[in-house]
């Protein structure tokens, strides 16, 4: 039996295609109420793009524990090997656009929503282990550096290289991010790293700092630039494609999650800032610790209602889950949470792909799309003497740290911490293949060559300063590559 069209009230709709008018030539009846609809619904289809991750992917899955990592967390997903957990995952583009082609070379948002019983918590990993800045309020200048000129609207690698030039602690990242690390295979393909550290506390409120990790069991596959480049003209889709056509054919994606820990006087000899997203805790000093496997299964049946309106913020963490003094973090965990909120209104967490599956209740009413009952006649203050409802008594509250000043200032992010090139030249000379280094030479070149106008050599000299210091010959090889004069040694300090 053929289902009925009907309006979003209900009302059965005899026609669907004809509008009313009078006479079959006259003008169109403002009474075709279902026209209007219609239109009106058509007009609002599309939600605001999220500013960055606007393309992405999703599929459903579950978490399950396999080691066990109660000493540092009391979480009680982690409580015991074997603990199952409902999981979403969005998989996106970073800084490319709604419409942009999957294989552009971008970092990959991995972003993963755990249905715990103790409320959801959001693990938002990327496709690099270090980010570009240190500081949240560096943000919006770097999104804007990155996509279109105001006056042209055409993406502007003068821009682009001008902002990274005068921000070394970027270096880092350009170093993997122009590798063919930059044009994955697909989502599949990718490990998922946590880039900021959080903190874990356990029963006894002994509390550790801790980084995530997202281990791809397909292993890591790439794309050269050429064939990106290739694929890009091929299908602009390929990312959501290789997901579609592995999850019909039963070939899930899979990830092992893994933990490093570092304790609190670690992190006080630390030789770099522990809590600097530009830089990596090395795997040697801080091993990767088993926790347990993410398996994905199975596709949303709508893309709107899941993928589009996942919204996910590091602030969703759960009781033994906190966070650290870093101060990209510190600043996320607001910007997200407040970019949902814009995106799709106050009231974001009663939709399904965001709703926790455990009880929700506190004092918040109203606002647009209250569809949760709005707590119906419940009282929505607290403290009261009707309902009996009160914060959570246990024997520890979050992570308690102590911090190393008590003056209140704006404090420079690289004073003592300006240390830039000491990890991008241990990836390049130590992590590199000598096909990879010659690789990210090319992939950087093609880039810098479009660098134009009257700043094009004080950029372009600034940039090739910061890889000197990096490895000369890596400097030489691309001042080379863009017939351009290889810097004076001499020059180096005050170009950067």
């Amino acid at each position: 039996m053929k289902k009925i069209i009907t309006t979003s009230a209900g009302k059965p709709i005899y026609e669907n295609e004809d509008s009313m008018t009078v006479g079959p030539r006259g003008p169109i009846l403002l009474q075709d109420h279902h026209l209007l609809e219609k239109l009106a619904h058509f007009n609002r289809e599309r939600i605001p793009d999220r500013v960055i991750h606007a393309k992405g992917s999703g599929a459903y899955g579950k978490f399950t524990v396999t080691h066990d990592i109660s000493k540092y967390t009391r979480a009680k997903l982690f409580e015991k090997i074997g603990t199952e957990c409902h999981v979403f995952a969005r998989f996106s583009m970073t800084n490319s656009e709604k419409g942009s082609p999957d294989t552009d070379r971008d970092i990959r948002g991995l972003n993963f929503k755990f249905y715990t019983e103790e409320g959801n918590w959001d693990l938002m990993t990327s496709s690099f282990p270090v980010s570009y800045i240190k500081d949240a309020k560096m943000l919006p200048d770097l999104i804007h550096a990155l996509r279109r000129d105001p006056q042209t609207n055409l993406k502007s690698p003068i821009s682009m290289w001008d902002y990274l030039s005068l921000n070394p602690e970027s270096l880092h990242l350009i170093m993997m991010l122009f590798t063919d690390r930059g044009t994955p295979y697909s989502y599949r393909f990718v490990n998922g790293y946590g880039v900021n550290t959080y903190s874990m506390v356990n029963a006894q409120g002994e509390y550790v700092w801790v980084k995530f990790h997202l281990k791809a069991m397909h292993g890591v596959r790439t794309f050269s630039a050429s064939e990106a480049e290739y694929m890009r003209s091929r299908d602009l889709d390929w990312a959501q494609r290789d997901l579609v056509m592995a999850l019909r054919s039963n070939d899930y994606p899979t990830w092992k999650l893994q933990i490093q820990v570092m304790n609190e006087s670690q992190a006080k000899t630390f030789r770099w800032n522990p809590f600097d997203p530009t830089k990596v805790w090395p795997h040697n000093e801080y091993p990767l610790i088993d926790v347990g496997i993410l398996e994905f299964t199975k596709l949303p049946e709508n893309y709107f209602a899941d993928v589009e309106q996942a919204a996910f913020s590091p602030d969703n963490v759960i009781d033994g889950i906190g966070f650290s003094p870093d101060r990209l973090l510190q600043g996320m965990a607001f910007m997200y949470s407040d970019a949902n909120r814009y995106r799709l209104g106050p009231n974001y967490q009663q939709i399904p792909v965001n709703r926790p599956t455990c009880p929700v209740f506190n004092g918040q009413r109203d606002g647009v799309m209250a569809v949760n009952g709005n707590g119906g006649s419940s009282i929505n203050y607290e403290p009261n003497s009707f309902n009996g409802h009160s914060t959570h008594k246990h024997h520890d509250k979050e992570a308690q740290y102590s911090i190393e000043s008590n003056i209140l200032n704006t404090f420079h992010r690289n004073e003592n911490d300006d240390d830039h090139y000491t990890q991008p030249r241990w990836f390049y000379i130590n992590v590199l293949k000598d096909s990879e280094r010659q690789a990210l030479i090319k992939n950087i070149i093609d880039t810098m060559r479009y660098i134009g106008g009257p700043k094009r050599e004080e950029i372009i000299q600034r940039q090739l300063g910061h890889f000197y210091l990096v490895d000369k010959e890596f400097a030489y090889q691309i001042a080379d590559g863009l017939s351009v004069d290889r810097i004076p040694e001499q020059e180096v300090e005050d170009n950067v």
